[in-house]
């Protein structure tokens, strides 16, 4: 009888580790944030390559699909920046993701362009907003922003809304727009083409010294990309009609030009290595609830892949038992927190209490409802849903240096453990 237990023991301490294998976590995080995947965008077939990852670990581990294929299929409006990028100012040039970004709706341009300088105090005006209009004529328009936060609140709002104005306004004929910050570049994606390009640029300059602009961007705006969300499950053994669900995006920010691409290790690389750690998990200890595991795409341009989905359910949303949305799951140094925890507060007192029980993660803290990822959409559908993402660690976000090597993953395998514990005690 002891041997028995032993063994028991032993194999259910092999399941476990499996499940909750950092090793695992790691190579999944560096195959998706990896350059051959450029970003997991929608240039260089990124997405799409992605999606063909996911879905053969799917298969591997063992998920099922709903219906005849893992995936949902649907289409997209993305602007990409597929090919030449190349910012030089008085013949100095910039590193892309380093020195200068370009706004995510820029179109295309090529050409040496004439600077009209200002700063902020040269526009907190209307008469002086109108003067720079006139004065700078077809020259692109560089605007000092370095002082920005020294300004009073409603000056700072009615400046912001004049540079939002000649960004996009059809009807001035600037060429282009530079903004100089002293802030951390932080890109973006975009499912519209705005009417001129916009560079942000924070490297040191003597901006005294600046007279012209030398750029080549090729951009290709694209109306309809197919993308998918990718949809796998485990049938409960009790209670299979209702499901526990587990999300997380699968897509990132793509490429800055064909040499410059954005890795998403923490957004969102590390949210697929939970869910695909939790499949593994589930798939060797059949659960009571029928599982559902879905990596969705386009997020980054708007939750997108999530709205699809909800639109188009291939599961009753009604019969979510719950869902939890894995989205920046790599750090864990000051614990994590749930967005929706203080509207499912007996959901997040269990989430606590398992916690404080098994002394896994350093803290569990609450949040009220944020449409800020893609639970928002199943909230809004009446799903009871948290969104958690870790703390504390990196601070790499929507930048280049969001890096396999440089994401510690620190609480990685404790939080794997407590959602495991959190999903088997709702299913009691």
């Amino acid at each position: 009888m002891a041997r028995i237990t032993i063994l028991t023991l032993l194999i259910l301490i092999v399941i476990n580790s499996r499940a909750q294998d950092i090793g695992y976590a790691k190579s999944i995080v560096s195959r998706l944030a990896s350059p051959e995947l450029k970003g997991r965008g929608y240039t260089g077939n990124g997405n799409q390559l992605a999606a063909d990852f996911i879905t053969s670990e799917f298969k591997r581990i063992g998920l099922k699909p709903i219906g005849k294929s893992y995936d949902q299929k649907f289409n997209i409006s993305v602007n990409t920046f597929p090919g030449e990028i190349s910012v030089r100012l008085n013949n100095e040039t910039l590193r892309p993701g380093i020195d200068y970004l370009v706004e995510a709706s820029s179109p295309g341009i090529k050409g040496k362009l004439t600077i009209t300088k200002v700063n902020r105090k040269d526009i907190d005006t209307q008469e002086k907003q109108v003067n720079l209009i006139n004065k700078a004529g077809e020259t692109f328009i560089l605007i000092d922003n370095t002082l920005k936060f020294t300004e009073d609140k409603e000056l700072n709002k009615k400046i912001d809304e004049f540079i939002t104005f000649l960004k996009l306004s059809p009807q001035i004929t600037c060429k282009g727009i530079i903004i100089y910050t002293k802030e951390k570049l932080t890109w973006d994606s975009s499912t519209t083409q705005s009417v001129r390009p916009v560079i942000i640029i924070n490297k040191e300059l003597d901006l005294s010294r600046l007279s012209d602009i030398d750029l080549d961007i090729e951009n290709k705006f694209i109306r309809n990309y197919k993308t998918q969300n990718i949809i796998g499950t485990i049938k409960g053994s009790v209670v299979p009609d209702s499901f526990i669900v587990v999300i997380a995006h699968y897509d990132h920010l793509g490429q800055m030009g064909a040499a410059t691409y954005f890795p998403g290790a923490n957004d969102n690389a590390s949210g697929v290595a939970m869910i695909l750690n939790l499949a593994s998990y589930y798939a060797e200890n059949p659960p009571k609830y029928s599982m559902v595991f879905i990596a969705l795409s386009g997020e980054e341009l708007g939750i997108l892949g999530a709205k699809e989905f909800t639109d188009n359910p291939l599961i009753g949303l009604d019969r979510i038992k719950f869902l939890i949305n894995f989205d920046l799951a790599g750090t864990g140094e000051e614990g994590i927190r749930v967005v929706n925890g203080s509207v499912y507060k007996d959901k997040f007192d269990l989430l606590v209490k398992l916690n404080n029980e098994n002394q896994l993660l350093p803290k569990v803290d609450i949040r009220g409802a944020a449409c800020n990822s893609d639970h928002c959409y199943f909230y809004q559908k009446g799903v009871p849903c948290f969104y958690i993402y870790t703390q504390g660690g990196i601070k790499a976000y929507h930048d280049i240096y969001d890096k396999p090597e440089t994401l510690p993953l620190t609480e990685f395998v404790d939080y794997c453990k407590l959602m495991v514990k959190f999903f088997d005690a709702i299913s009691l």
